[in-house]
């Protein structure tokens, strides 16, 4: 049996779905969702098999307008993602159509290299009328040349199975470059944090969707095979610190119970997490910051 194997690149503006998209194609929480814009830093690589191929799944940040020296990393990584994959899938949201981000990336695609293969994903079609959904194909494919269109919705299932059969057979011949069981290819370290700050940004809603990270700081294997995880949510200023503290504590231990109980489910044990909260005023200025999250400082620049 010839076996195919490359990468994908998903590719869109914040929250049209992409990490939801790569979840469900993958089977398993690999990415971090939540309704916050901008929440994937890094580029996630899940696996999938499909038949006799294996998909890896490049899960980019968001395409935005960036304003920071991490926004410019974040979105160096995603163009990054994209110039290196087999294939590349733009994720539109059928509801927002054409919107200024959608304007930039359409325009961004004829750097990425000729003859890559694009394919246009419409998501959350359930949200538009059949005729709101064939004018924005049309609009689409006029302003570029798709080799195919996908109408989709990743958070209920709808046309996910067509598309991960389609891209299945677009990649090149080749062994398969991951072990079968594996999903991921990010340290669980990471993960981990990963999960952790989902957590966050889903308790803290408005207040610091961006002034923080975290980072595992140390992982014990215990003789008994539960794990003893050690966490640090760095925030930027002194006051953030008691955001994310809260009254008596109640929110970082909020946070740490929904973060320890999913890290159980997805390893299958039990697992002793402990957060700290610390304040590294530059954090976003430093280099170290940006390796852990898998982007590229110098990619910041001006």
């Amino acid at each position: 049996m010839n076996t195919r194997a490359g990468f994908v690149a998903l590719i869109g503006e914040p929250n049209a779905g992409k990490s939801t998209l790569l979840n469900r194609m993958v089977g398993a929480k690999v990415s971090i969702v939540t309704h916050k814009v901008q929440t994937t830093r890094t580029r996630i690589r899940g696996v999938a098999i499909e038949g006799d191929a294996q998909i890896v799944f490049v899960d980019t940040p968001g395409l935005f307008q960036p304003r920071r020296r991490l926004d410019r990393a974040m979105v160096a990584a995603a163009w990054s993602g994209a110039a290196d994959a087999d294939v590349v899938v733009l994720m539109i949201e059928a509801h927002r159509g054409v919107s200024e981000g959608v304007e930039r990336i359409l325009e961004g695609l004829g750097n990425i290299g000729e003859g890559r293969k694009v394919a246009l994903a419409i998501n959350k079609i359930d949200r538009v009328e059949s005729q709101v959904l064939l004018g924005l194909t049309k609009q689409m494919n006029d302003r570029y040349s798709f080799v195919e269109t996908f109408m989709i919705s990743a958070e209920k299932g709808f046309g996910v199975e067509a598309l991960r059969a389609w891209l299945g057979g677009q990649l090149p011949e080749g062994p398969w470059l991951y072990p079968e069981d594996q999903i991921a290819d990010l340290p669980m370290r990471m993960i981990a944090a990963e999960m952790t700050r989902e957590k966050l940004t889903l308790r803290l809603h408005q207040e610091l969707p961006y002034q923080l990270t975290v980072e595992t700081e140390n992982w014990e294997e215990r003789p008994d095979g539960t794990a003893r995880i050690d966490q640090v949510v760095y925030v930027s200023r002194d006051g953030h610190k008691g955001i994310v503290l809260g009254n008596k504590g109640e929110t970082i231990k909020s946070v740490s119970k929904a973060s320890r109980t999913e890290l159980e489910e997805f390893l299958g044990r039990r697992v002793h997490l402990f957060l700290q909260v610390k304040v590294r005023e530059k954090w976003q200025e430093e280099a170290e910051r940006y390796s852990e999250m898998g982007l590229d400082f110098k990619d910041g620049n001006v």
